[in-house]
C-alpha cells in the first residue's frame, strides 16, 4: 500500500467516525428534547455527548435556558469548561451563555459551574470583567469561590498555550 491508498484510507475513516458522532449526537438530542423537563435522564444524555463537537451549540442552548432542568444546565458547563467551542463564534457565544448563567438569581448551583466553567472563555473581555466582579463583589461565598478558581484556571491556560483562540 502506498502513501496516496494510507491517506485515502485515514481521510475515509476519519469521515466515518465524524458522520457516526453527528448521528449520535443528534440521537441523543432528539431524546432529550422529548424527556420530560426534570427527567435526570437529560443529565446523563449531556454526559453522553461529552468531547461530541457536533453537540456544542445544543449544550450552549442548555446552558443558557433558565428554564432547563438545573443539573442538565450544570453538566452543559462542565463539558464547556472541558471541551471549549474551537469555532471563534460558536466560542464567544459559549462564553456569553455561561455569562448568562452565571447570572440567573434562582439557581445557585447553575451559578457556581458557569463560574467555575469559565476560564476557556476569558478572552472576551465582558467575561473577564465579570468573573473578576465575581471573584470579589458576589453574594453566595461559593459562587465566588468558583469565579476564583476559574481566574486561577484561565492563568494556567494562558501559561500553557492551552486556553485556544
Amino acid at each position: 500500500m502506498n502513501d496516496t491508498n494510507l491517506t485515502t484510507t485515514t481521510e475515509a475513516a476519519s469521515a466515518t467516525e465524524a458522520m457516526e458522532a453527528a448521528e449520535a449526537a443528534e440521537r441523543l438530542i432528539a431524546e432529550f428534547r422529548a424527556l420530560p423537563a426534570d427527567s435526570d435522564r437529560k443529565r446523563e444524555i449531556i454526559t453522553e455527548l461529552d468531547a461530541n463537537a457536533h453537540a456544542l451549540p445544543f449544550l450552549v442552548s442548555v446552558v443558557a435556558d433558565p428554564g432547563e432542568y438545573d443539573l442538565a444546565r450544570v453538566e452543559s458547563a462542565t463539558v464547556l469548561r472541558l471541551w471549549p467551542p474551537a469555532d471563534p463564534a460558536l466560542r464567544h457565544e459559549a462564553g456569553r451563555a455561561l455569562l448568562s448563567a452565571l447570572r440567573d438569581p434562582e439557581e445557585d448551583l447553575v451559578r457556581q459551574y458557569a463560574a467555575m466553567s469559565l476560564a476557556p472563555y476569558t478572552a472576551d473581555p465582558v467575561v473577564a470583567t465579570a468573573l473578576d466582579t465575581t471573584a470579589r463583589a458576589d453574594e453566595d461565598p461559593l459562587v465566588r469561590d468558583s469565579a476564583r478558581f476559574s481566574i486561577d484556571e484561565a492563568h494556567r491556560l494562558q501559561e500553557t498555550g492551552a486556553g485556544g483562540p
